[in-house]
């Protein structure tokens, strides 16, 4: 399905990433001749797909609609809303509109990129409407565990679409004014045709505590050890987070090492464009460290997440090559594992009890996501027609939906969407119509969209099988076995204690090689497939065991 999808009169809604998971959001929003997209994230690759860094939606139906793309509207600087934008740029080069902080981020990913000049990016205040063909986008300012979150108003020909992003009711924050209830209350009494809330939160009860309560944790945290060097993991974007610790520090006498590459990319960003405030010289490089004993140090560090390449990650493991854990050190988590993660933060938690240091991974965080109580706030002010639970796995999404109908929704004009539904919308209906392609397309290194499902089968092969790989040299003219077969294996026994089991393995291989070859057979292809099978079989019978095998044959002119 693609260009014919424009030839009515009704507003499609398209996500191609955020549904049924966390993280990849990404939702198309088209009527006749006008698409533009709201948010550009990526998602972290889940435990089968090895070696894989990062995961970012496909774009396969913006590309075919190129003609009709007029930008990207970006609610928040967080990776699973901004992380995919250097990739999807190169396919997609349109505008992008977003608050300051927010762009900031951007920028500072498409400078490491080598996109900065290439890339068009336009700084939004809170009120102002941008406008992307037919569509007009209002920026309305929100509150989330990051600063610059805007929720959308989406004026389009069938009426106005509600885009929350991700957003929690925080009457204190730590930088800037509360949520703009006031504005979204204006839009809801001029009637809103369909709600787009976010789901995170959905499943829990009651209101999100606010983001300035943390701070007077991070006080007695500090007062409670004095006499210990304390560190802090927390996500690299929690920028009112940092300033929390910052403050402490301040107020306790310590210097403040920022560590992780993102992390300090992002305190860079945020103190340059004024989102983060200090005294000078409270910020110390991390090469100075030695010159001050350890109560007076607090280092704020990537990890939370256990990350295995994170700073706390290496720490932990004795690899970090400036910080060593000493037996007394503190070490707070400063956020709660995203499902999925929780092995890995508690292996680190281990690791770091093994060396002597404290852990705190308790009342250390809130939520930057609205629980059931500001939902039904944000429906009580909106009274859309019409609820489009997104941002959550299917149980979030269910659980926004039934919110939706406890506040008046009918059930029937709750609409739960997957990745690549077409939502046709307007005045009186919102029915799914098709799909559009999308999926999951993987970032290894440098490499976009070149790992595939067959790839990734042969790397969990090796990782749970290994491999033996099988050389030998072959007479160009007489097709004679000169040298070999030479048996290699990696990651399928150790070879010093299984000389014979190989030896024997070696010898039913060249028995089978000789025998076809006396036979006049020297086509290579055959020739793999003999090895092949006579390695199968005998390790099965010996080993239980179905190794990759990989024969490389070379032929020489005697």
């Amino acid at each position: 399905m693609s260009k014919e999808l424009s030839n009515t009169s009704k507003l499609r809604i398209i996500p191609l990433g955020g549904l049924e998971q966390i993280g990849m959001n990404m939702t198309a929003f088209e009527y006749e001749d006008s698409i533009f997209i709201v948010d550009c994230g990526l998602a972290f690759p889940e435990d089968e797909m090895l070696g894989v860094d990062l995961v970012i939606p496909d774009v396969t139906y913006l590309k075919d609609n190129i003609d009709k793309v007029k930008g990207f509207a970006i609610t928040h600087g967080h990776e699973d809303h901004i992380g995919a934008i250097p990739y999807i740029l190169r396919q997609v080069n349109v505008p992008i509109y977003a608050t300051k902080l927010t762009v900031g981020i951007i920028e500072s990913k498409l400078a490491e990129a080598g996109m900065l000049d290439s890339v068009r990016c336009k700084v939004v205040k809170y009120g102002q409407n941008i406008n992307f063909g037919c569509f007009h986008v209002e920026f309305i300012r929100t509150n989330h565990s990051i600063a610059g979150a805007a929720a959308l108003a989406i004026y389009t020909p069938v009426g106005t679409i509600v885009h929350t992003g991700d957003f929690k009711v925080d009457y204190t924050p730590v930088y800037g004014a509360p949520i703009d209830l006031q504005r979204l209350g204006e839009i809801g009494k001029k009637g809103v045709l369909a709600l787009m809330s976010d789901s995170t939160n959905a499943t829990k009860p009651g209101f999100t505590m606010s983001e300035s309560t943390v701070g007077k944790t991070f006080d007695t945290i500090f007062n409670d050890h004095r006499d210990s060097r304390i560190i802090i993991a927390t996500f690299a974007s929690n920028v009112d987070r940092v300033q929390q610790i910052i403050n402490s520090a301040i107020k306790y006498g310590r210097k403040v090492v920022i560590d992780g590459r993102s992390m300090v990319n992002i305190i860079n960003v945020a103190s340059e464009l004024g989102y983060i405030s200090y005294p000078e010289g409270t910020i110390i490089d991390l090469d100075l460290m030695k010159n001050y004993t350890d109560e007076q140090l607090v280092l704020v560090t990537t990890g939370s997440q256990g990350e295995s390449m994170a700073s706390l990650s290496r720490m932990a493991a004795n690899i970090h090559r400036k910080v060593t854990i000493h037996p007394g050190d503190t070490v707070v988590f400063s956020s709660t594992p995203i499902p999925g993660n929780e092995k890995s933060v508690s292996k680190v938690i281990n690791e770091l009890a093994i060396k002597g240091a404290k852990v705190i991974f308790q009342d250390t965080h809130v939520s930057g996501h609205a629980c059931q109580e500001e939902l039904k706030l944000i429906y009580a002010l909106i009274r859309p027609k019409f609820a489009i639970p997104v941002h959550g796995e299917y149980r979030h999404l269910q659980a926004n939906a039934s919110i939706a109908m406890s506040m008046g929704v009918p059930e029937e004009n709750v609409v739960i969407l997957k990745n690549g539904s077409v939502l046709e919308i307007d005045a009186d209906s919102a029915k799914i119509n098709g799909t559009v392609p999308t999926g999951a397309v993987l970032v290894d290194g440098l490499g976009v969209g070149d790992v595939g499902n067959i790839v990734l089968r042969d790397r969990q092969a090796l990782a749970e099988n290994g491999i033996i790989i099988v050389a030998m040299t072959l007479d160009k003219n007489t097709g004679e076995l000169l040298a070999g077969p030479d048996l290699v294996t990696r990651g399928f026994v150790y070879v010093r204690e299984s000389e014979d089991l190989l030896d024997s393995a070696k010898t039913e291989v060249e028995l089978a090689v000789q025998s076809t070859l006396d036979k006049g057979i020297t086509d290579w292809g055959k020739l793999k497939g003999v090895v092949k099978d006579t390695l199968n079989d005998f390790m099965w019978k010996n080993l239980r065991r179905a190794p990759i095998i990989l024969t490389i044959i070379q032929d020489v002119e005697m």
